[in-house]
């Protein structure tokens, strides 16, 4: 690195710009990598550990998927630093006869996909998961699915980058994208000026903000997700857990029109339960609610009543970058010649930084990548017909 001055910047120190800065450091690229406040002090940090396949559309959704968690497993082995990866997959819990049919479709559309997930009766999943409510009418586990801590994941996948090459400043907010005919030529930061040809927008909830002084828009707004956090246990569950209730909307209409809100349940290497979590429009309020919170234990409790009996020590929200149709915004933002983003992930940052980090890197280095990004081009919202997820 020479100086204020580098191959490319990129802004944000969360999973996904600590992702980009890594791959890209590790393609001898000289990067730069601006973070306002703390490493993981965003959505990263304020998350659970599900990493999932089930939870994913079939279709480029899944895809891409698939391939991030086969880059999860072998960033595992390259990172400095453990990350409690565990590959012991994921179960999606059924509470309703509705709830099983809508489940029914999706194994159907995602074994198509590739994805390996079965449908299991009652006594079937209570023999894989004992602490599961007799209630359940069945599940549909993957063993595909993971669970790892984000922290941990993020914090690596920085020191690895600096390990490998990469400057990494804390602390200096990056007021203003410079641009000269169109072009990036740089950022301007509450401290100084750094010169760059490119510019990596990965600001998660943030991103629309940095591009407010552009000719460029970014559909991305917060959707506060609330979790709790339990004291620790002896080995409970497994697997990490999700209610159907959320991936059914996907594939039953009546389902959705009832609000498709779930719960997610993820016991960490240290035998805290991690438990979440709201999807709640607030603007940038990460304040906690009573309401939210009692929501979320009390769908938990139904899925694991032991649950019932563990007290809570702590409890936090998150703010997940929304798009309209689900996907985030990957590569080249029209009319900014040298801008490029990486945002919009919402629930699925952790899921998919892997491979992230790994196509924004190829699409710099090669000018392609080996998944095509038209999917996830910045331009499909000034497009008509773009879906609502």
């Amino acid at each position: 690195m020479s100086g204020n001055k580098a191959d490319v910047i990129v802004v944000g120190g969360g999973v996904i710009g600590a992702s980009i800065a890594y791959h890209l450091a590790s393609e001898k690229v000289d990067v730069l990598l601006l973070e306002k406040r703390a490493l993981a002090g965003g959505a990263s940090g304020a998350c659970d550990g599900v990493a999932s396949l089930q939870s994913k559309k079939p279709g480029i959704h899944l895809r891409v998927a698939m391939a991030s968690l086969e880059r999860l497993k072998e960033l595992k082995q390259e990172l400095p630093l453990p990350v409690e990866m565990n590959n012991h997959g994921s179960m999606v819990v059924i509470q309703t006869p509705q709830e099983m049919k809508a489940m029914q479709v999706a194994q159907r559309l995602q074994e198509g996909c590739g994805m390996e997930v079965e449908l299991l009766d009652t006594a079937q999943a209570l023999e894989l998961e004992p602490a599961l409510s007799p209630d359940i009418v069945g599940a549909a586990v993957s063993h595909q699915g993971c669970q790892i801590n984000p922290i941990k994941l993020t914090m690596s996948l920085n020191l690895g980058a600096r390990q490998k090459g990469a400057r990494i400043v804390v602390g200096e907010e990056v007021k203003s994208i410079d641009l000269e005919s169109g072009r990036v030529r740089g950022v301007t930061t509450t401290r100084q000026t750094y010169s760059s040809p490119l510019v990596v927008n990965a600001c998660g909830v943030w991103a629309p903000l940095l591009l407010r002084d552009l000719e460029a828009e970014a559909p991305i707004k917060p959707r506060r997700g609330q979790l709790l956090v339990s004291e620790a246990v002896k080995p409970l569950v497994r697997r990490t857990l999700m209610s159907a209730s959320y991936i059914a909307a996907k594939f039953d209409p009546q389902i959705a029109q009832k609000g498709g809100q779930g719960v997610s349940i993820d016991q960490t290497a240290k035998g805290n339960f991690l438990l979440g979590s709201t999807r709640e429009f607030v603007g940038f309020d990460r304040r906690t609610t009573l309401k939210g919170l009692s929501r979320v234990a009390f769908r938990a409790r139904n899925m694991v009543p032991a649950l019932g009996k563990l007290q809570v020590i702590r409890a936090f929200a998150g703010l997940r970058p929304y798009t309209p149709d689900g996907l985030p915004m990957l590569g080249r933002m029209p009319g900014c010649e040298g801008l490029i983003m990486a945002a919009g992930h919402e629930g699925d940052g952790i899921t998919l930084s892997a491979i992230t980090g790994k196509l924004i890197a190829q699409l710099i280095t090669r000018g392609e990548t080996e998944i095509s990004l038209d999917d996830f081009n910045c331009g499909r919202f000034s497009q008509s017909g773009v879906e609502e997820a």
